[in-house]
């Protein structure tokens, strides 16, 4: 394989591995938390207490499928015995998330959700790690990584829109009070749970071609150990872009937690959509993720990736709220109109282009880290890196849901209550939540990505030093690092 170059066929079953990737989480953060307090009657501050326990799972869960994905010998590589295993149990997972006995107290209920969700995103990780790790092998190119990762970021779009029309189009409306209806939730979840199988078994057969192509097992790379693991995940902290990306990360999933948390409230109860005018409301991700994968390439060939990361965080953070906080100063079309589906429909379709953008870049960002960690160690650990990320997002996403939902208690917000009969402080607090505070954070990341720092030319010389090493067949590691040019660093 040219290590510049991905074949056509190669992006797109590497990117349907991330369409089973997002049905599992639209499912889990669009209707979870609203599922277990509207319709399971669970307080939001449990519900949400549940949601970061099983996030929290991940701090164990990520890294360590990231460091033994790095480390697999078999027939199939290192990352395909995973993708291969993960679908089943996950699926699993799933079904009884969405199906608690009957009869069960409220702290039964939270244990039970609590473990399952746990569950689901140690079965989630089993996958997701070993393959964006496989995505980040596939070529060394600057532009061709972005393109490789627009391709993950639209097939995620894709299983979202999927999800999205046949759930607010097709089910709910077949049920009566649709979304607050339990029996609506059995369909959907067989759906969900077919699409999973589909695209990441696709994805793990499609791909097996790439096996022999991909990075061994470095020789000289320790066994496995929770020591060495704990070692492996302090190194990269010691890479600065990687922390400045990891912090920028925490503050933007603050804004991503809080909006997703309350994405069913505030359709339900501050704008008061019907089941089909939220349906229409995918126009604007549909429209705003085609503009990101279409454009992102060409952005990065024009400006570096660390300006188009800051850019579109701010851009995504203001556009993400900006409906809603335009709605407190009364400056938004009349409830339950289509004048105000269009209008929220724009701001969306901007937050959607800079999710996008925001997305590939940061995806393509880490793997030129993992060259700048290649040449200072010698090794190749793609999985350490992308399961440091993605831990790290899934953490500090449960602080949003904490928020949110600690928030929905502290302000009395109402249980099994129509729209109508919602107190009009309750929705004006319901606002503040997923408008102006969750807008601050975006910002804040905005400010931390600046610090970033690897652009095109710093990539080059890093590669170029490692071609090098590696025709003359030297050991990395035997070359003094006050040798290499590591200006990042």
């Amino acid at each position: 394989m040219s290590k510049s170059t991905v074949a056509m066929s190669t992006k797109l079953a590497f990117g349907i591995g991330t369409s089973g990737e997002a049905v599992t989480n639209w499912i889990f953060n669009a209707l979870t938390f609203f599922y277990y307090t509207q319709v399971m009657g669970l307080s939001g501050t449990l519900t949400a207490a549940a949601v970061t326990i099983g996030i929290l799972s991940d701090a164990i869960s990520d890294p360590l499928m990231g460091s033994i994905s790095d480390r697999w010998v078999s027939k199939l590589g290192r990352r395909h015995p995973f993708m291969f295993a993960a679908p089943v149990p996950l699926i699993l997972t799933l079904y009884f998330i969405f199906n608690p006995p009957l009869g069960l107290t409220d702290m039964e209920l939270f244990v039970w959700f609590a473990l399952f969700t746990v569950l689901m995103r140690i079965c989630t990780t089993l996958f997701a790690v070993p393959h964006l790790a496989f995505g980040a092998e596939l070529t060394n190119d600057y532009i061709e990584r972005t393109k490789v990762m627009s391709y993950n970021s639209i097939f995620s779009y894709l299983g979202v829109i999927i999800m999205h029309v046949v759930v607010w189009f097709v089910i709910f409306p077949a049920f009566d009070d649709g979304r607050t209806n339990q029996a609506a939730y059995s369909p959907i979840v067989i759906f969900c749970c077919s699409l999973i199988m589909v695209f990441m078994l696709s994805s793990a057969f499609a791909t097996r071609g790439q096996i022999a192509r991909m990075s061994k097992v470095p020789d000289d790379l320790p066994p496995f150990s929770l020591r060495q693991l704990f070692r492996e995940i302090a190194g990269t902290l010691k890479n600065k872009n990687y922390v400045y990306l990891l912090l920028g990360l925490f503050a933007l999933s603050i804004t991503i937690g809080t909006h997703e948390t309350l994405t069913l409230y505030m359709g339900t109860f501050y704008w008061q959509f019907t089941d089909d005018q939220m349906g229409w409301l995918i126009l604007g991700n549909v429209f705003g993720y085609a503009i990101g994968f279409l454009t992102a390439a060409a952005l990065h060939k024009r400006f570096e990736k660390r300006w188009a990361i800051v850019a579109t965080s701010a851009g995504l953070s203001v556009a993400w709220s900006m409906a809603v906080t335009l709605r407190l100063f009364d400056a938004a079309p009349d409830n339950s109109t289509y004048t105000l589906v269009a209008f929220v429909v724009f701001w969306t379709t901007i937050a959607a282009s800079c999710g996008s953008i925001l997305n590939i870049s940061v995806m393509s960002a880490l793997a030129d880290i993992a060259d700048e960690h290649e040449l200072k160690t010698g090794r190749r650990q793609e999985g350490i890196f992308y399961s440091a990320r993605t831990f790290f997002a899934k953490v500090t996403n449960g602080i949003g849901h904490i928020v949110a939902g600690i928030a929905l208690d502290a302000v009395e917000f109402p249980i099994g209550v129509a729209a109508s009969e919602i107190p009009p402080d309750k929705i004006f607090a319901l606002g503040l939540i997923d408008g102006p505070f969750a807008m601050v954070w975006g910002l804040i990341a905005a400010l931390i990505y600046t610090g970033y720092k690897i652009d095109k030319q710093t990539l080059e010389g890093i590669q170029q030093q490692l071609a090098t090493i590696k025709k003359s067949e030297r050991n990395p590691n035997d070359i003094p690092s006050q040798d290499l040019n590591l200006s990042t660093s």
